[in-house]
């Protein structure tokens, strides 16, 4: 068996990730210890894993109170998250700058969420508290060998804590802050036999949001989340053991609001422009610390529940495994992206009546207007309708692993499938954009003499009211089938210190999808209501159907191989090199969200012409890249230093991008090429028994270097990465400042800064929705191992943004009220934590 192999085994048994904290010292020696990862599907030491990757185990999850995905945006160079605009409950998630803007049932993310080893396929839901996390790993750069399709980004995994059936464990933790924070999370493991033990987890947490709103129904970002986990652990015998795992999580919430920074520069006849949002908008260029809605601010929910199968069966020098899994998504989300004013008295919502006809809105609560008694009967009114997604998947995964030819050659290779089938369901016709007509005409009212005649005729055309009417359903079916292998030898040569990896994964993707839309525009008038659905469709009346979709329905097709080589070298027993060339891809789909039906239609509703549609879908993206890296242990082991260079060439990169002028329209283009440079490291210094420093740091240089446009003339100076910041680092120090009988006491202070980044794809847009570059400062006060009823208690003080900064985490310039509107992230949180464990 070879040396790199001896000592992986050496320290796995035992030895957690938890010992990147300052207690991770054993006493005797002034060292740190080793971290295990699963990052390539096997318990290894990080220092013996040629993937650039940051691991977050117990202790530290604890210190930087982490709980879900949605925590750890700022605190890994290289990554990048962000809440999905409309959506609390999904997140942006960008690795090196390779992520989605857009959340579609018919598209994918680049970057694949695990959890103990399941792929979670859509992105709602993944802002969502894991309920008792162990370990999460976030792998960069692509991973297509072992994770396959759909990883051209990078990976994450979140690696649950397992029965165990030593001893019975209960752990609580309580905690309590400011805007009315209250999270309670409760683990008891339970032997039942010598071979038999059950883990109960739950959580529930509570928070209210940092903006009021003034106007009905709830406050923005208020949240109530539960979550609750069963797992079984059966060692059926000395070489066989069966995991069983079930998951529900229950989030219910209200959703964040744009707050708007800059009026909007009108685009004549553009969508986005039909109204005239100004009267009913608000403006600051820093966070405003309430806003308010015309129509009931709505709740929003989502259900998420799993069952996990694993069978694990141990033969001499191979492991068999498989992996099964089922979950199910259930999603409503409710959104009001409107201007921010609220009503004035004697007003309504639903442009009755004089006093109100200026009132703009955008959302899809009910609305009672003159417009809806057009389309639906006298009387009658379009209902409140909350866009829902249900989702089921299913997937299942063979392992094979072992050692041969006398442990020179490490190998797994397996079979994957999975399949899954989605529905988003944004039906019956309902209100989505009401607002006065914009026709530019000054009211006349006011002049002298004339005034009352000239207003009473003309005043009329200035209230006129245009009404956006939406009704859409769309479905998916999609599968997905692989096998793969990857085989690590360690030739006699060498002192055996070379390490030979090749890696090969050969994918089958299948997507079908269905896609229904009635869109209406209405115009409200002192007369009647009058059908204008043809001013979105060129001003052509006999095309006022251009953006409706009668359920055409769209599949396509994608096979790929990708192959990695990796090439290690141990120059010492703490210090190694590696190489690595790494293929992957990521499978096409469909846009939802395009205006079009296909390439046929001529110029889109921004008047270009882009020659495809929703029918014609876009294309698979392929990513070849390559990196050189350093795992280092120096001065006996108290600093460790891995680095990495890395150059990556994508084709076919797909871009999402919004139409210029309009709300909601969208394309997704394969862009042509694109390449990213850059340099990462992560340094943890035991600097005395007490003191941990670790700094992380990333340079990250993106550009799309070929696009073409439908006349075949030059386009890549019209695209950019999204969210991928230049520089960004972690700071962070964890302090031992006394160890007593009674108890110890620590402190953590940390730094996480983010350079600047676009907030969009399109150049021309990145003046609007750039992100400015901040600094977020976050500390931690402990006191823990105090004897306590045959157990430990302790607690803790902490503060997230301890200097209030103020930064956005989001901008779009596609609201017809501004140029600029952002969402701000967390002002100032602390609170205290208490926890015992016995």
């Amino acid at each position: 068996m070879n040396k790199k192999r001896l000592k992986s085994i050496a320290v796995i048994s035992g030895i957690s990730l938890s010992a990147i904290g300052p207690h991770a010292l054993a006493q005797e020696k002034f060292a740190l210890e080793e971290v295990i990862v699963t990052a390539q599907k096997k318990a290894e030491s990080l220092q013996d894993t040629p993937i650039s990757l940051t691991a977050f185990g117990s202790e530290r999850l604890e210190i930087e109170g982490i709980s879900s995905l949605g925590d750890i945006g700022s605190k890994v160079p290289s990554l990048t998250i962000e809440p999905f605009p409309i959506n609390n409950a999904t997140l942006r998630i960008f690795i090196r700058g390779i992520g989605i803007s857009d959340a579609q049932i018919t598209q994918d993310p680049p970057v694949g969420i695990y959890v103990d080893g399941v792929y979670i396929a859509r992105s709602t839901g993944t802002a969502l508290d894991v309920a008792d996390l162990e370990r999460i790993e976030i792998l960069r750069g692509p991973q297509g060998t072992l994770y396959g399709r759909n990883t051209t980004g990078g990976a994450i995994n979140l690696i649950t804590k397992k029965p165990t059936t030593d001893t019975f464990e209960f752990k609580q933790k309580l905690t309590f802050g400011n805007r009315d924070l209250f999270t309670s999370k409760t683990m008891v493991n339970i032997p039942l036999t010598d071979t038999l033990a059950v883990k109960l987890a739950a959580l529930q947490t509570m928070q209210d949001g940092h903006v009021a709103n003034d106007g009905p129904g709830g406050d923005f970002g208020d949240r109530n989340v539960g979550g609750f986990r069963f797992d079984l652990r059966w060692d059926i015998s000395d070489t066989l053991a069966l995991d069983y795992a079930y998951d529900k999580s229950d989030f219910d919430y209200y959703n964040s609001q744009y707050q708007h920074v800059r009026k909007r520069t009108p685009i004549s006849g553009s969508q986005a422009d039909l109204v005239d949002a100004s009267a009913y908008s608000s403006y600051s260029p820093s966070r405003q610390q309430s806003v308010s809605t015309i129509a009931n601010f709505e709740q929003s929910s989502t259900d998420i529940e799993g069952h996990a199968f694993t069978l694990t069966k141990e033969f001499d020098h191979v492991q068999l495994k498989y992996i099964g899994a089922f979950r199910e998504l259930y999603d409503q989300s409710y959104a009001d992206l409107g201007g921010g004013k609220g009503l004035e008295p004697g007003q309504d919502p639903h442009g009755n009546g004089s006093t109100s006809k200026k009132v703009f809105r955008l959302d899809s609560n009910e609305y009672c207007g003159q417009a809806a008694e057009f389309v639906l009967g006298a009387g009658q009114c379009t209902p409140l309708v909350y866009p829902k997604v249900s989702q089921e998947q299913f997937s299942h995964e063979l392992q094979l692993s072992g050692d041969a030819f006398e442990g020179s050659v490490d190998y797994i290779v397996g079979a994957y499938y999975f399949e899954e089938t989605a529905q988003e369901d944004n039906t019956p016709l309902h209100h989505q954009l009401s607002g006065p007509i914009n026709l530019g005409l000054p009211s006349l009212s006011a002049i002298p003499g004339i005034g009352a005649l000239l207003g009473g005729i003309t005043d009329p055309l200035t209230t006129f009211r245009a009404v956006n009417m939406l009704s859409q359903k769309y479905d998916i079916d999609n599968s997905a089938a692989a096998i793969f292998g990857q085989f690590t030898w360690t030739p006699k040569i060498l002192d055996e210190r070379l390490h030979l990896t090749f890696g090969a994964r050969h994918s089958e993707d299948e997507r079908k999808t269905v896609k229904f839309q009635r869109d209406m525009t209405i115009a409200e008038t002192a007369l009647t209501a009058i059908d204008v659905s043809f001013v979105q469709c060129g001003s052509n009346p006999l095309n006022a159907d251009c953006r409706n979709f009668d359920s055409i329905p769209a599949s396509q097709d994608f096979s790929n191989d990708s192959f990695s080589f990796v090439a290690e070298y141990d120059i010492t027993d703490d210090i190694n090199i590696y190489g690595k060339r790494v293929e992957a891809y990521k499978s096409g789909g469909f846009n939802t969200r395009d205006p079009q039906k296909d390439g046929n239609q001529g110029p889109a509703t921004d008047g270009n012409d882009y020659g495809f549609g929703y029918a014609d879908g876009f294309d698979a993206e392929y990513v070849t890249s390559y990196e050189l890296g350093l795992k280092s242990e120096l001065m006996d082991r108290r600093l460790r230093i891995n680095a990495n260079v890395f150059f990556s060439q994508y084709e076919d990169m797909q871009l999402n991008f919004i139409l210029t002028g309009t709300v909601a329209d969208t394309k997704v283009t394969n862009a042509g090429e694109a390449e990213m440079y850059g340099f990462e490291t992560d340094i943890t210094f035991m600097l005395t028994r007490d003191l941990l420093l670790m700094a992380n740091y990333a340079y990250l240089n993106t550009e799309v270097t070929k696009a073409t446009d439908i006349n075949g003339n030059d386009a890549s100076d019209k695209f950019v990465f999204f969210s991928a910041p230049e520089n960004s680092f972690t700071l962070s120090a964890d302090y031992t400042l006394f160890q007593a009988d009674w108890g110890t006491g620590s402190a953590n202070i940390s730094v996480n800064y983010m350079d600047e980044r676009n907030g969009g794809s399109r150049a021309e847009n990145v003046k609007n929705t750039h992100l400015r570059q901040y600094e977020l400062v976050n500390a931690r006060l402990s006191l823990s191992d105090i004897a306590f009823a045959d157990g430990r208690l302790g607690a803790g003080i902490w503060a997230k943004n301890l200097l209030d900064t103020e930064y956005e985490l989001t901008a779009v310039d596609n609201l017809p009220q501004a140029d600029r509107s952002v969402i701000w992230g967390e002002p100032r949180t602390f609170g205290l934590d208490v926890f015992y464990e016995y």
